[in-house]
């Protein structure tokens, strides 16, 4: 009797199909939400302590400033736009933070092995922490009635708008700083060699005009300077400012760009050292 030699079918091996790059920016971006807002005393503790910097600093320089372009019984409004600042740069740099931990905890490796685009990391983790230090520095706004400012609509408008661009901004820098470190010792250090002079430099503690040539030259080259000018062109409009807002508007725009290119540049680069 013959018989009849079968073989068995190969097994159809499926590709795999690279999802979109809203959905996994999506998930990154709630994840960035809700872990933030899951830390309690982080929460409190990004917004206290600018506010207890603005009010102290405020009250210790504002008789150095007799005379000057902010005026002794105003420094504490000319310094508050620095404070919303810095309460943007506080979160962002926290957030990203985040980053580093992701690394060392095996969850970015995992996320650069899926079927997603690089370029929804950035955009996930961008937005993230864009958002939480947007929602910060709107949030401190509800102090300016203590320095006697009641801003209009528009104001609110042009304020909103500004810290949103700033937020993304300060963040992306962040995101380019961050992705290549090991450790969140060596980011602190790059975070006090750059982030917080490019702070210190941008008219938040004292205006360029009274600053020596070579200091206003850097704060005039500072990108912050711009954000920070224009968050005084809405809350004081009669005040005396460095530039003019749609100048202020251009140049943070284009910073906007700029670093979030930088980030996916970053990221996006192949290189033979593992992420992890």
């Amino acid at each position: 009797m013959a018989t009849i030699a079968t073989t068995a079918p190969a097994p159809r091996i499926q590709a795999v199909r690279k999802v979109g790059i809203w959905t996994p920016a999506y998930t990154l971006w709630l994840r960035e939400i809700v872990r933030f807002y899951r830390q309690k005393a982080r929460v409190v503790g990004v917004i206290a302590s600018p506010l207890l910097f603005w009010f102290v600093l405020g009250s210790g320089f504002a008789h150095s400033f007799r005379g000057g372009s902010a005026g002794s019984d105003q420094y504490l409004g000319y310094f508050f736009p620095g404070a919303v600042v810095m309460i943007v740069l506080f979160t962002a740099i926290f957030s990203m933070m985040s980053l580093i931990q992701d690394r060392n905890e095996g969850f970015l490796l995992s996320v650069l092995a899926a079927p997603v685009s690089r370029s929804s990391i950035v955009l996930g983790k961008v937005l993230g922490g864009a958002t939480l230090a947007a929602i910060q520095g709107i949030v401190f706004l509800v102090f300016t009635p203590l320095i006697g400012v009641h801003p209009d609509l528009q104001a609110i408008a042009i304020s909103i708008a500004t810290i949103i661009m700033i937020s993304f901004e300060l963040t992306a820098l962040g995101f380019a700083i961050a992705w290549p470190m090991d450790s969140p010792q060596a980011f602190h250090a790059i975070v006090n060699l750059i982030l917080l002079p490019l702070w210190m430099l941008s008219g938040a503690l004292f205006p360029a005009g009274g600053a020596s040539g070579w200091l206003r030259t850097l704060m005039q080259a500072n990108p912050l300077t711009y954000g920070v000018d224009a968050l005084r062109i809405a809350l004081f409009p009669t005040q005396h400012t460095e530039f003019s807002l749609t100048t202020n508007m251009a140049v943070t725009i284009g910073f906007c760009l700029l670093t979030f290119a930088a980030s996916w540049a970053i990221v996006n680069r192949r290189t033979s050292k593992p992420p992890a």
